[in-house]
């Protein structure tokens, strides 16, 4: 886990036209996405597609992804930071917990960026595994060269699930995906882009880090 420093984060709505700042206070974040190897020894399951220990765990759905966060949160003497309730698709976040979470929309932003303000935070070869140079394949974490913070494939690889929903009136309970992917053209690898999908959804290039409140 690296320790994120306070800041700001704009985020921005195509559809809506709109755009707002958010205050983000000091957080932890993953220095890499979650691997295969930690998923399996955590949960006892193998879902991806690829296999390889260091590559990172993909076919994992949003709530595969939260359901972990208080799984490894229970392991490491940690407070949940999630309630499931039993007879709805609701979830709620205990904001006081010190337990794993997903990032929230503006921290995953915040923390790519990492104090610079160009749309990577290198070139794009040099920090991301995409379409161009991937081989259309997932490769393991910690290839390329992380950003100014010390995290590695906040661009490429895989997107990361975040804890926000995208825009519920038109998409309901769609959940919000960052960062790109290894099969994705180089404009997607970008700390802007949004895109989003199911949370039920288990996709190839797909998985997430976890975040932990420390304010």
């Amino acid at each position: 886990m690296v320790a994120i420093p306070p800041g700001q984060a704009t985020l921005s709505d195509r559809r809506t036209q709109r755009s707002w700042s958010v205050e983000i206070p000091p957080y932890q974040l993953g220095a890499f996405p979650v691997t295969q190897a930690l998923y399996a020894q955590v949960t006892g399951r193998l879902p991806s597609t690829a296999r390889g220990d260091l590559l990172p765990v993909e076919c994992v759905s949003w709530w595969d992804a939260a359901r972990f966060c208080n799984t490894l949160s229970l392991r490491d003497g940690f407070t949940p930071a999630y309630h499931f309730r039993a007879d709805s698709e609701d979830v709620d976040w205990d904001p006081s917990a010190d337990g794993y979470r997903l990032p929230t929309e503006a921290e995953w932003e915040h923390a790519c960026r990492a104090g610079t303000s160009g749309p990577r935070y290198g070139p794009l070869d040099e920090i991301a595994w995409h379409r161009g140079n991937s081989h259309e394949r997932i490769h393991a974490v910690g290839g390329k060269r992380p950003n100014p913070w010390g995290l590695y494939d906040m661009l490429g690889n895989v997107w990361n699930w975040c804890w926000d929903v995208y825009d519920a009136e038109v998409y309901g309970t769609y959940r919000v995906l960052r960062g790109g992917g290894w099969f994705d053209e180089h404009w997607s690898c970008r700390a802007s882009v949004r895109r989003r999908s199911h949370p039920t959804f288990q996709v190839d290039d797909v998985g997430f880090r976890v975040a932990r409140s420390t304010a």
